[in-house]
This record gives C-alpha cells, sequence and structure tokens, in this order.
C-alpha cells in the first residue's frame, strides 16, 4: 500500500523536506547515523526536538490543545517517511509518546498543566520503570514495594534494563502497593524524580557494547502521593493504555529506508546478482508493504477512539520480526567486516575511520540490538495471546 497524495499532501511534503533539509545539522545526522538502537545519545536527541518544538511539529500525534500538529493521517505519515528519508534521528519514545498519552487520559489537571508542557520542550527526560529481575515479560510479578506514609509513597526494590535511566530526570514506574489484592489490582502507577534520595543506577552494557539499560535500585525513596497516575490500583490499566502507544511505531517509513540501504550497499556488493539474495530482498519489501496497510488500520483506530487498541499488538509483532530480518541481511551484506568490533569508530565525533563504510560499521551494532526489539514492550509471544484474545475471540 502506497498514499496516493492530493495536491495539498505533496505542497506538505515539499515544506516538510524543504525545512528538514534547513533544519538537520551535520552533527545531528551524524548521531542519527551511529545509533545502534532506537535511542540517539540524549543531546543531540533534544536538539531535534527541540527544533521540532520551535516549529510546532514535536507532537504529531497529539490533540491539538495539548501543542499537537492537528495533522491529517496521511500527513503525518509523509512527516514520518521524509524524516526517514533525511536521516533524521527519532525523538526519545518514553516522555513524548508513551507517558504523555497516559497523562493526557488519566492526569488530573494540575499534572497536564505541569508536565505536558514539559515533555513537549524536551525539560523533562523520561525513562520507564517497568520490568525488575523477577518480571519481565510476566510484568504482573513485580515486587517494587510503594508503603504509604502520610502524604508520600516509600519505595523500596529494583528496576531492569531500564534505558537512558542514567541520563532521565523522571521516570514513570509501577509500584506494588497491596499485597492483598489480586495481582494486578495492587499494582499503582507513579510518576517521580530521578534525583530523589534513595535512588541508585547502575550501568548494564549491552552485547554491541553500548550502555542505553541499566538497574535502577530504591532504598527508602519517599514520592509524592501527587505523582499517582490515575488512583492507587489502577496502575495495570494506565499501563496496559501506555504499552498499546509503546508498541505503535511507525515502523513502514524506516523498514523502507533500511531495505533501501541494504539494496544499495547490496549492489555495491555484488550481492543482488545472487537469486537467493533477491528472494530474501523481495520477501522482506512484502512483509514491510503489509505492515504499511496495518498501520494504516492503526492509525484510523487513533483518530476516532483515540488509543490504537489490540491493532498496536499485531503491528508490534509485524514491525520488529521485519526489523529483524532486515538487520540479517544487513549482516550478510556486511560479509567480513561483520566480524570486526568497531565501537571507537562509531562514537559521534570520532576522527578512527570505519572498516570498510558506515553501512557495514553499523549493521552488527544494530542487529545485536535489534534483538531485544521482540521482547521489550511486551514479547511477542505475549503480543500474539493478546491477538488470539482481543481480535480472534480464542
Amino acid at each position: 500500500m502506497h498514499l496516493e497524495l492530493t495536491g495539498e499532501d505533496l505542497a506538505f511534503q515539499h515544506e516538510v523536506r524543504d525545512w528538514i533539509a534547513a533544519s538537520l545539522t551535520d552533527d545531528i545526522r551524524e548521531a542519527a547515523a551511529k545509533a545502534g538502537s532506537v535511542f540517539v545519545e540524549k543531546a543531540y536527541g533534544l536538539m531535534w526536538q527541540a527544533k521540532l518544538a520551535a516549529k510546532g511539529w514535536a507532537a504529531p500525534s497529539w490533540p491539538q490543545e495539548y501543542g499537537g500538529t492537528g495533522w491529517t493521517e496521511s500527513q503525518r505519515h509523509i512527516f514520518a517517511a521524509e524524516c526517514r528519508r533525511a536521516g533524521a534521528p527519532s525523538v526519545a519514545p518514553m516522555g513524548l509518546r508513551m507517558v504523555a498519552p497516559c497523562i493526557m487520559r488519566y492526569g488530573t489537571a494540575e499534572q497536564k498543566a505541569h508536565y505536558l508542557p514539559r515533555i513537549l520542550a524536551g525539560e523533562d527526560y523520561w525513562c520507564q520503570g517497568y520490568s525488575e529481575p523477577q518480571a519481565g515479560s510476566d510484568l504482573a510479578a513485580l515486587q517494587l514495594r510503594a508503603d504509604s506514609d502520610g502524604d508520600h509513597y516509600v519505595l523500596n526494590g529494583s528496576k531492569i534494563w531500564t534505558t537512558h535511566a542514567h541520563v532521565a530526570n523522571k521516570m514513570f514506574c509501577l509500584v506494588r502497593t497491596s499485597r492483598d489484592a489480586a495481582r494486578q489490582a495492587g499494582i499503582t502507577f507513579l510518576l517521580l524524580d530521578m534525583a530523589s534520595p534513595g535512588i541508585e543506577v547502575r550501568p548494564i552494557h549491552s552485547i554491541a557494547g553500548d550502555h542505553d539499560f541499566n538497574q535502577v535500585f530504591f532504598e527508602d525513596v519517599r514520592v509524592p502521593m501527587s505523582g499517582r497516575l490515575g488512583e492507587e490500583g489502577q496502575g495495570w490499566t494506565v499501563a496496559k493504555y501506555l504499552l498499546e502507544f509503546e508498541r505503535t511505531s511507525a515502523y513502514a517509513s524506516g523498514l523502507f529506508a533500511a531495505l533501501d540501504d541494504v539494496r544499495a550497499a547490496a549492489a555495491h556488493a555484488g550481492l543482488l546478482e545472487s537469486p537467493e539474495f533477491r528472494r530474501k530482498l523481495s520477501l522482506a519489501a512484502a512483509q514491510v508493504s503489509a505492515i504499511e496497510a496495518v498501520e494504516a488500520v492503526v492509525l484510523s483506530a487513533m483518530a476516532s477512539q483515540g488509543s490504537p487498541g489490540p491493532a498496536s499488538s499485531i503491528l508490534k509483532v509485524q514491525g520488529t520480526e521485519a526489523e529483524q530480518a532486515i538487520q540479517e541481511l544487513a549482516v550478510e551484506v556486511a560479509g567480513p567486516y561483520a566480524a570486526a568490533d568497531q565501537h571507537d569508530a562509531r562514537q559521534i565525533g570520532s576522527n578512527v575511520a570505519p572498516l570498510g563504510d558506515g553501512f557495514t560499521m553499523m549493521a552488527v551494532p544494530r542487529y545485536l540490538n535489534g534483538r531485544a526489539a521482540s521482547i521489550y514492550g511486551g514479547s511477542n509471544e505475549v503480543q500474539r495471546g493478546i491477538v488470539a484474545k482481543a481480535v480472534l475471540g480464542l
């Protein structure tokens, strides 16, 4: 499926393309090109978000009353595609795409007035406190305690795989406020300050050699009850709503761009002469086209009901598996260069020349980081269970 662009859409496309060309600096583009995962370095991601916010384009999916663009579905698609085509970085999703919709739906008037402008401007940089050492895909098994003490909760326990906790100043966090209720009923959703006394962040380095992940420890951390989002014990409902947005990414535009990169690199390496490689490339392209069609369904659901619903689970499975398939093709194209550890060369501003080129330098880090894509946000096995129940009625 490819959008048929109207004259108005074409004019918008040219406006977006011209603005990106004038606004995307070389250092921001380099940061995007050297990002091994969905997160670019914080400083460069915020630089790009600041430019978008000044233009009024930082939150295409937000309602206009909170600072959204008021774009049509086709305009959002065009914008995402043009950003990918130009090599622009993705803005950090934790604030703009994940916790913000929850604040809009479940937050008090005071919480909306405080947090939403700060998220839009990039003043608050968020991390997600969900997984624990004994609670991953079975998130309802979480044990981080939050005991009431006057107008505060006192937190004790830990979270793990907390992306960018070492550079975040805010966390949205699931805590256990009751052990007597059913597992889900005893969970509460909190917004907290990462500078609170008693929080310790310890780094976890990935197999690709990057520091994105952390384990976060809480020892008698006091969080004001005013930081609770929704009612006590309603955290599971808020979290499920948030996860719908985490699973709903604009996969197709990025996947098409990644496929184009693989195709160009394969042509340079002579791999397009291989019928077997062309077959795999064609299968990946067909899969991305199917994903584009599902995205249209999800965007329609968001426009009509405000949330993506269970279709987000379909998109998450399709998108992450296609992403991994394309990353595997990229490693195949990299060939012997894939064996080299080029950590120093892929640092922003590095004067170390890559072996091969930028494509081969990034193929393996993206492949390694991409293995987690079918796990985070709810494993793909869990997503298939959601689809079976909520879509197929099994």
